[in-house]
């Protein structure tokens, strides 16, 4: 059952769904917490969608929900459902639009974690590929491949390698993307041969039936870590950050 919870002075109340819980809240923005499997919104406009992010009717055109006390409240980007992490918020329409150019060209910096298959050796390295891609096609609605097409560039680092207690070899990779292409950090990882542990698109399905029977991992490790921007708004300069804690099973699965 979505719970009600005050999330500023103004008595903004947001309807989370199961498992959604609020990380922060600052000059009128709101970091949300989305756990894996959870959509950022719901798919047909002005319907309510148990599987959303809020239990409110949302606006596809606008990109906004609407709360039981008509108030809007703008969602600033997304994220796949099967990722989890962190979501923004905002019910101010001035500052939303301006946080959502800044997304638009890439000034928000965005830190990823990613348990990954595979020894991903050590230091800091950048990746950069031109991807491709087709819409309406494979399970998820598009898909993209590694060849002609747009630049991608990822900064990463690899926070922790070694192996499962069952000897499978595993990464936790931080990914930082520069650029924002359709499922960006799943190609990139699965070309490199390291595929995001539960990838059911790119990754490596013998290798994930193995971590979801031997692990039990039946969800992609892919998760939204840390968000930081800069904005100038009302005649001041906004600073904001937030940080969503590494799922438990990404660490506890390399022994």
């Amino acid at each position: 059952m979505p719970a009600d919870k005050p999330v500023n002075s103004a008595g903004l109340a947001l309807p989370l769904a199961q498992g959604v819980r609020v990380l922060s809240e600052s000059a009128g923005l709101v970091a949300l917490y989305k756990p894996e499997g959870l959509r950022a919104h719901p798919n047909q406009s002005g319907s309510i969608d148990k599987g959303a992010l809020l239990a409110a009717p949302y606006d596809l055109a606008r990109e906004c929900y609407t709360l039981p006390d008509r108030r809007d409240v703008f969602l600033l980007h997304r994220l796949d459902a099967p990722t989890s992490g962190l979501l923004l918020l905002c019910a101010d329409a001035a500052l939303a639009a301006k946080v959502r150019d800044l997304f638009a060209r890439h000034m928000v910096r965005k830190t990823y974690e990613a348990l990954v298959f595979g020894d991903a050796g050590r230091g800091k390295r950048t990746w950069r590929d031109r991807l491709r891609t087709e819409k309406g096609a494979g399970r998820t609605g598009a898909r993209t491949s590694v060849g002609a097409g747009d630049m991608a560039e990822t900064q990463v680092g690899v926070i922790r390698r070694g192996e499962s207690r069952n000897g499978i070899p595993l990464s936790l990779l931080s990914l930082e993307p520069a650029t924002g292409r359709t499922h960006q950090l799943r190609v990139q990882c699965a070309s490199r041969h390291l595929p995001i542990v539960g990838d059911a698109t790119y990754g490596n399905f013998p290798c994930n039936r193995k971590a979801a029977g031997e692990l039990g991992i039946k969800r992609l490790c892919l998760h939204a870590a840390v968000l930081n921007l800069e904005v100038e708004h009302g005649g001041r300069k906004i600073t904001f950050s937030a940080k969503c804690p590494t799922p438990d099973i990404f660490r506890e699965a390399i022994a």
